[in-house]
């Protein structure tokens, strides 16, 4: 299960997560790590547009966090990425630059947290994110 910040433009006009060029970024990244976009479950922590892609308040968060732990009830999933500072901090109250890439255990869940895929187009960060998505990858075998 991957968890990003917010849908964007492209994504609400779809209706689907991840479809606008942070998901042109996250394609490219999956593919290069042989994982399959289509076995993923792929959701926001967020489920409208924010005004001009701000990231959102603590009310916001507050308002949509139990429908996303609905979501992840539903799904049970074994894997969770937290994309980004927003959904890593709603879902392990940590701060990103402290845990990026580093497996973390919670109610039978790995929470691996990365940087957002809109920030793979600075290539130290698409660096890290590679890394990341690696660590991604040996979990699930």
């Amino acid at each position: 299960m991957l968890i990003g910040e917010a849908p964007g433009k492209e994504e609400i006009k779809q209706k689907k997560p991840f479809v606008g060029r942070a998901g042109k970024l996250l394609n490219q990244i999956l593919k290069k790590n042989k994982i399959s976009r289509k076995k993923l479950y792929i959701t926001n922590l967020i489920k409208v547009k924010l005004p001009n892609n701000r990231k959102p308040t603590e009310k916001e968060i507050k308002k949509w966090l139990p429908k996303l732990k609905r979501e992840i009830k539903k799904i049970q999933p074994k894997i969770i990425v937290l994309l980004g500072e927003s959904a890593t901090k709603a879902l392990l109250n940590k701060k990103l630059k402290k845990i990026r890439g580093k497996i973390i255990k919670q109610d039978n869940i790995s929470y691996l947290a990365t940087y957002h895929p809109s920030a793979a187009r600075f290539p130290k960060i698409r660096k890290a994110i590679e890394k990341d998505f690696r660590k991604i990858k040996s979990l699930n075998q």
